[in-house]
């Protein structure tokens, strides 16, 4: 089993940061890439940031330039993914899911999803 557990979702005035967390639990031996979707009330899921295991990086038009995901050690399976984004706009409310492909207890990449945690960005 593997899990994904996600922290650091909450209420932000516009213009504000947030800083979502995640990491992999479970028979964890590799993981290929992370990423961080969203999804708003009445709108399909979309990507949101994607990291490589090299640290490579992708961004969806509406974060670019506002926002980073990065991880500690990105070729390690225990590290954690980070999604910063500044100067959140209204827009920016939606549950926010956390993906990984990991390598696990079959030996083979599988896809696996955290719950999601929710970012609500009122004034």
């Amino acid at each position: 089993q593997v899990q994904l557990e996600e922290s650091g979702g909450g209420s932000v005035q516009p213009g504000g940061s947030l800083r979502l967390s995640c990491v992999a639990s479970g028979t964890v031996f590799d993981i290929s890439s992370m990423a961080w979707y969203r999804q708003a009330p009445g709108k399909q899921r979309e990507r949101v940031a994607f990291i490589d295991s090299s640290g490579g990086t992708i961004y969806a038009d509406s974060v670019k330039g506002r926002s980073t995901i990065s991880r500690d050690n990105p070729g390690s399976p225990r590290s954690p993914v980070h999604l910063q984004i500044n100067n959140l706009k209204f827009e920016d409310t939606a549950v926010y899911f956390c993906f990984a492909t990991v390598r696990d207890w079959s030996s083979r990449y599988r896809d696996y999803w955290g719950q999601g945690t929710q970012v609500t960005v009122s004034s």
